[in-house]
């Protein structure tokens, strides 16, 4: 996760709500297959897009913030921009499609 920020309840409004740009959240679990499927295509997007910041919730240690945010399933990324949700996506996919439906270029 060179490229990539945990975040939690103590860091999150700093990290994600308060940041100076876009900031992409993966909602994730260590027991999840699919979560650590799109944990390396959540990297290469870290790498290739110096816009954003991405940060890593684990939704077992931070219930509440993912209740907070309508997470049912995991994975699942948000796209914040100015404190606000701008994107959401639920399940793997490949970077390609993740990209596009978040609506990076």
């Amino acid at each position: 996760m060179a490229n990539t920020k945990e975040v939690n309840n103590n860091n999150f409004n700093k990290e994600v709500l308060n940041a100076d740009k876009p900031v992409l959240v993966d909602f994730w679990a260590e027991w999840c297959g699919p979560c650590r499927m799109v944990g390396p295509v959540v990297e290469e997007i870290a790498k290739e897009h110096d816009e954003l910041k991405v940060c890593k919730l684990n939704v077992d240690d931070n219930q509440a913030l993912a209740a907070n945010y309508g997470v049912m399933s995991i994975p699942t990324i948000i796209l914040f921009e100015n404190g606000e949700v701008k994107n959401k996506v639920t399940g793997y996919m490949p970077k390609s499609s993740l990209v596009s439906k978040l609506g990076l270029s």
